[in-house]
């Protein structure tokens, strides 16, 4: 038998005695008055003179992470994911069927307190325990002794121990959902609703990507998994909600990578009466207030770049950053015959059929993306890969839109929406023609268009590569909870047999 083993069934005999000494190791609930962190809020600028005089009593609930002493005294620090306190325990404070429980108290497990609020000697916030109960036994020890995961899939197939036992990790979630909220808060301040749209979709609309197919047994009908809202959300425009916003998750059938997940979290955005350029401002408005509310400070460091989020922001449109980033003339890319001779120069394979457009594209994504270290918007993208942006009056072949890349990825996708029906029925039947997934005609949203689309400003941020920039992370997979991994069944099984 493995060591693994032997200890899980020495913990589950500990289960049995605890039973046999009247404790219910799995209670409902237990009434307590602090976590162990809001006992240091609440205490921590005591001295031990003035704890001993106001005489706190109170219960405290944790998770134990360490267990030490010998004799009559015993000391055991409990976390609830934050700070950890220290249970100072003399035995004799204890009643008989007490002290037998604490011979069965092991590391993970959940235990509460009665007691009083002290410093040591040491000057150490402690409680002085008078009564102890089980609240939860854990029947499978901590990994290598509380130090954490050392592989990293097995970090994201077993997350609750990766946030369990390394606070960095917790640290990383934490200001996730703080990005969340500070995003919320500020675009509700600004007159924007919160609105949600469909998951499931009768047509894969919104963006070029593979989707996610399933079926309806009640209506037998395939359905796909959102690739994006876009399409809902400015239906809503078209039915009087001029500002409107969505934060969910999106579903791509596609490749995974450090930068990319199956299933991922966008906000998406509405802004009727506004352009691409209200857009780009309202972006940055919008990061930046991210970063004075959760980060506090203007730089950050992403693996071993530095961003400086100073503003204004550099806008540079795409064409332009080919020559002054890609190191490209114009000449070389006033054609599509010169640009594609470019992508054989440099051994990037594209398919023949590419027009012009995707050829530009393809060429920023070699020479370009990588260098945008600092916030850069980039702007006026070709038509042909923008179906759903009005074209620029000012620059032929190009439309009003932007990307803007942070860390040397794309981290926002923004246009002036295309609101003429007849054009966009034709961009429609364009993408058709090419089999662009994510752009079937959609009758409904075209009937909608015709109903009246006013002026529109539209933006989506992924908020798991913002959340990357944010904490220095160079893995989606290390800002999303439970990213998606192949199964392992079998070693899943033989891992519980003998529990079941």
């Amino acid at each position: 038998m493995s060591e693994l083993h032997n200890q899980r069934m020495k913990r589950r005999e500990k289960l049995r005695k605890i039973k046999e000494l009247g404790f219910d190791p799995f209670p409902t609930k237990w009434n307590y008055d602090y976590l162990p962190h809001e006992v240091h809020e609440r205490y921590s600028s005591l001295d031990r003179g003035s704890l001993s005089e106001r005489d706190i009593r109170c219960r405290v609930v944790g998770r134990i992470i360490a267990k030490r002493g010998h004799g009559k005294l015993i000391f055991i620090d409990v976390s609830s994911g934050k700070d950890k306190l220290q249970f100072f325990i003399r035995k004799n404070n204890l009643s008989a069927k007490e002290q037998a429980l604490l011979k069965l108290l092991d590391i993970g497990d959940f235990i509460g307190a009665e007691g009083k609020v002290i410093r040591t000697k040491t000057g150490e916030l402690s409680l002085e325990v008078f009564s102890l109960v089980i609240i939860s036994k854990s029947l499978r020890p901590l990994p290598e002794k509380w130090h954490g995961l050392a592989d990293v899939e097995t970090r994201y197939r077993q997350r609750y121990i990766d946030i369990l036992v390394s606070n960095e990790v917790r640290q990383i979630f934490d200001t996730r959902y703080k990005i969340l909220f500070a995003i919320r808060s500020f675009l509700n301040d600004k007159g924007f609703i919160e609105v949600e749209t469909p998951m499931l979709h009768t047509l894969a609309t919104g963006a070029a990507a593979k989707p996610f197919v399933t079926h309806h047994n009640a209506l037998d009908i395939d359905l796909y998994l959102r690739i994006a809202p876009e399409l809902f959300l400015k239906r809503l425009v078209v039915g009087g909600f001029d500002k409107v916003y969505e934060i969910g998750r999106n579903f791509r059938n596609e490749g995974v990578s450090t930068k990319h997940n199956p299933e991922f979290t966008m906000l998406e955005l509405y802004w009727a009466y506004k352009d691409y350029e209200d857009i780009m401002d309202f972006t940055q408005e919008i990061i930046v207030h991210v970063l004075e509310k959760v980060i506090g400070q203007k730089t950050v460091k992403f693996a071993d770049l530095e961003i400086d989020f100073s503003t204004p922001w550099n806008r540079v449109s795409l064409k332009d950053s080919l020559i002054e980033m890609g190191g490209l003339n114009r000449k070389e890319i006033d054609s599509v015959e010169s640009a594609k001779r470019i992508c054989e120069r440099l051994g990037l394979e594209i398919p023949e059929d590419y027009s012009y457009g995707e050829v530009l594209v393809a060429l920023f994504e070699e020479l370009v993306a990588d260098k945008l270290v600092n916030p850069t918007f980039i702007t006026l993208y070709p038509v042909e890969v923008s179906p759903l942006a009005k074209r620029d009056p000012y620059k032929s072949g190009f439309a009003q839109r932007f990307e803007l890349y942070i860390g040397g990825m794309e981290i926002a996708n923004a246009f002036s929406e295309l609101n003429d029906p007849l054009e966009q029925a034709n961009r429609f039947k364009e993408q058709l023609a090419k089999k662009k997934e994510g752009f079937p005609l959609d009758a409904d949203y075209l009937r909608a268009l015709e109903i009246g689309l006013p002026p529109t400003g539209g933006l989506g941020i992924g908020i798991d590569r913002l959340t990357m920039v944010l904490t220095g992370q160079i893995s989606i997979r290390e800002v999303i909870l439970f990213p998606l991994l192949k199964p392992k069944q079998e070693e899943d099984l033989a891992d519980i047999d003998g529990l079941i």
